[in-house]
């Protein structure tokens, strides 16, 4: 077991490293190269001014501050490292001086502890909604609460997240006369984290929730069904029938324990789809996630801040899909991955 953790760990940090390469080049492509491309923007105009004009301080300062920060001439194995350090550590405090880096370290540490919290919140929402119906579903199946079942978990594969949150917004709005957007009432959503912003925070989480939930929802008791209906076909299962044990206990025993299986394999996929699926959502409801940050950036052509945003959500799916390995070799220890 020690080695197999050993060999994801090891294979994650590579992983991690061709995904700092992708988003690397995505910064200093020849295109998309922002910050040569507004360096070289300011000294156009500066060359274009006359000899007898200074230049704005704002400028000078601004390019100080990026030729200090991304050192844009320096060679590309130094501006890798810089790009890297700057990305590991952006979502902590700092207290370097750089004024960008703390302002945009305050915003992205903010926005991520919400993203966080709300993808946690709907994974829990998502398995305690599937498991139960996918159990129910399974032991009565064909049964008009099963057809009735299966037509909702269609129904919600179906229907994108982003209209469904349209659909709740409206009906809030018309028919209620409130707003069900964002995550906090307008006096929490600046102030520090208390008793009172956290009842507001629950108060307000589970509309982005059953928005974000819904697919992954119907998805998992699809599967659960299946695997069910699998297990209690087995010999086994009919072997412990015969005994006269009760229904209840051969289903909770034996194939219930086999249908864990893609609840635990479901972190390594379910938090960055959530967290990525959250974009648009996050756009619709106004909720102060990571995903508006990265849509703000990319319309704003701040690729260096829209860079590390794809930096983390993509470790985050390789510290998703590490932990589902190493819980899924727990409760099953048959799961063999590599050789």
């Amino acid at each position: 077991m020690i080695l197999f953790i050993v060999r994801r760990a090891i294979l994650g940090v590579f992983t991690c490293l061709l995904i700092s390469l992708f988003a690397f080049m995505l910064l200093y492509h020849p295109r998309t190269d922002s910050v040569n491309n507004y360096l070289d923007m300011l000294a156009g105009k500066r060359a274009s001014l006359d000899e007898s004009v200074e230049q704005s301080p704002q400028n000078q300062v601004l390019e100080d501050v990026l030729t200090r920060e991304y050192a844009p001439r320096s060679p590309l194995t130094v501006r890798y490292y810089r790009w890297v350090k700057s990305a590991i550590l952006l979502p902590f405090p700092s207290d370097s001086g750089s004024y960008w880096r703390a302002r945009v370290s305050d915003l992205i540490r903010d926005r991520l502890l919400n993203t966080l919290l709300l993808a946690f919140l709907t994974i829990i929402f998502t398995w305690a909604i599937a498991f139960p119906i996918g159990i129910y579903s399974a032991v009565y199946h064909h049964s008009k609460m099963d057809y009735a079942i299966t037509f909702v978990g269609f129904l919600g594969l179906a229907v994108p997240d982003f209209l469904l949150a349209l659909c709740l917004l409206w009906v809030g709005w018309a028919w209620l006369g409130i707003s069900v957007g964002g995550l906090f009432s307008p006096e929490y959503l600046e102030t520090a984290w208390s008793l009172g912003r956290v009842l507001d925070f629950m108060k307000h989480i589970w509309i982005p929730a059953l928005v974000l939930g819904t697919a992954g929802t119907a998805s998992l008791i699809r599967i659960i069904r299946n695997n069910l209906l699998d297990e209690l076909r087995k010999p086994y299962v009919t072997a412990a029938r015969a005994r006269g044990m009760s229904e209840w206990k051969i289903i909770v025993k034996y194939p219930v324990r086999i249908a864990l299986n893609p609840f635990i394999s479901t972190i390594g996929y379910l938090l960055p789809f959530l967290i990525s699926g959250s974009v648009i959502v996050s756009w619709v409801l106004s909720l102060p996630t990571l995903g508006t940050v990265l849509i703000d950036s990319i319309q704003n052509n701040s690729l260096s801040l829209a860079s590390m945003i794809i930096f983390m959500l993509g470790v985050m799916t390789v510290i998703g899909t590490f932990l589902s390995d190493i819980l899924l070799r727990l409760i099953d220890p048959r799961i063999e991955f590599e050789k």
